[in-house]
């Protein structure tokens, strides 16, 4: 039976299940397979399928940097193992520095006793991969597929479909992005902020070998971070305001690749070739809470975070471990998984994690954005502090590690 077939099958099968999982991002999708490798009757629904992932075609300009902790639970769920031998770049090292005052603060696997820090992968790499472990996983596959609504019905969910068919679920898992349809029809609102830049983003090569590490400067407009891939280049992820982001995206390649060498110090040495640009708007945004009844948020849907830190997916990545922690633990003492109480122990952990990270991460922006000259000194005095404070400096990256 082919791939379509299957998941026509499979739609005609789904009429009552433990978890419905709309959205099939990486976050979406892996939480769809880790709960049906913790036991559980699950559906993923989706609009459209990802994207084929080919080692033959060029590297996809959406790449992550996955944290240990993300490395853990993708090898829980079977799949690191064939995503880092089809393509990651390991970092082994990180170098941050300041433009304004020159400090800098440096961190080294080696050093904490680990093999990186983390690897950076395309998203469509990390995606399919997850979503071809699905249907292995009894994962039933619904796509295309289009919620119109949901409605609490007793101990159930009910979730009309466009097709006109009807699920029943237990638990609804919403991980449809940071527009989230399914939060607002939950009549959940957020609260953030808009930073009126753009990520500007491109894999570049480089007169010097990147080396394994991660760069990143921290400029007056914003970061701009060098990230090691596979092949040898780098790819770019430069924060830029809105009017600033528009004109780097409309240089021809010499005068993007000059400004961009000197604007990353040229630590790498001359920019020798780029890709096509591409840019993505930047902004803050938490849900005011992540459950309501049988319904619970995950990843984007719940949060957004300024790029800086590299942790957006990660963040999203350890929302599915709780949940899917705190699901089991819920099922094997014989409660409800879909029970308020229940759910609540998942949205007050992960809020509140989540929120201290995201604020962390705006008030990083913040302190960076100083041009006051004593307030660059003070910045400045920190960051050779915390340099220096190696157990503080370990507690800061065990914490990005998600340790």
């Amino acid at each position: 039976m082919n791939a379509s077939a299957s998941e026509t099958s499979s739609r005609r099968r789904a009429a009552t299940l433990d978890v419905a999982v709309v959205g099939g991002g990486m976050v979406g999708t892996a939480a769809a397979l880790a709960l049906a490798r913790a036991g559980l009757d699950v559906a993923l629904l989706e609009a459209c399928p990802p994207a084929v992932w080919s080692a033959g075609d060029d590297l996809d300009l959406r790449v992550v940097g996955l944290a240990p902790s993300s490395l853990t639970l993708l090898d829980e769920l079977g799949v690191w193992t064939s995503i880092r031998a089809a393509r990651a770049g390991r970092y082994r090292h990180m170098h941050v520095w300041d433009a304004g005052s020159g400090a800098s603060i440096d961190f080294d696997a080696a050093s904490e006793g680990r093999d990186a820090l983390g690897y950076i992968v395309e998203n469509n790499l990390v995606q399919w991969t997850l979503w071809q472990a699905l249907e292995a996983a009894g994962v039933r596959r619904l796509c295309p597929a289009e919620v119109t609504g949901f409605a609490a019905r007793g101990d159930r969910i009910q979730l009309p479909l466009a097709a006109g068919e009807t699920l029943s679920a237990v638990l609804l898992v919403a991980a449809d992005g940071a527009a989230s349809p399914l939060r607002q029809r939950a009549g959940i609102g957020t609260h953030g902020r808009d930073y009126a830049q753009r990520a500007v983003v491109a894999h570049v090569g480089t007169e010097r070998p990147h080396g394994q590490t991660a760069w990143q400067r921290f400029l007056v407009t914003g970061p701009l971070a060098l990230l090691p891939l596979a092949d040898g280049r780098s790819s770019l992820v430069w924060s830029l305001p809105e009017a600033e982001a528009q004109r780097v995206l409309a240089l021809d390649d010499q005068a993007f690749r000059d400004e961009l060498g000197a604007a990353s110090d040229f630590r790498l040495g001359r920019i020798t070739r780029t890709t096509p640009r591409a840019a993505f708007p930047l902004k803050m945004q938490l849900a005011e809470r992540y459950q309501a009844g049988r319904f619970v948020l995950l990843g984007d849907a719940a949060h957004a975070v300024h790029p800086l830190a590299g942790q957006g997916v990660n963040l999203g990545l350890r929302d599915v471990a709780e949940l899917r922690d705190t699901l089991l633990a819920a099922r094997l003492a014989g409660r409800d998984i879909g029970a308020a109480h229940v759910l609540r122990c998942y949205a007050r952990r992960r809020r509140s994690a989540d929120t201290l990270d995201a604020l962390g991460f705006d008030a990083l922006a913040r302190i960076y954005a100083w041009q006051l000259p004593p307030l660059v000194a003070a910045r400045d005095l920190g960051v050779r502090l915390l340099d220096r404070l190696s157990p503080l400096k370990r507690q800061l990256s065990e914490h990005a590690a998600g340790l």
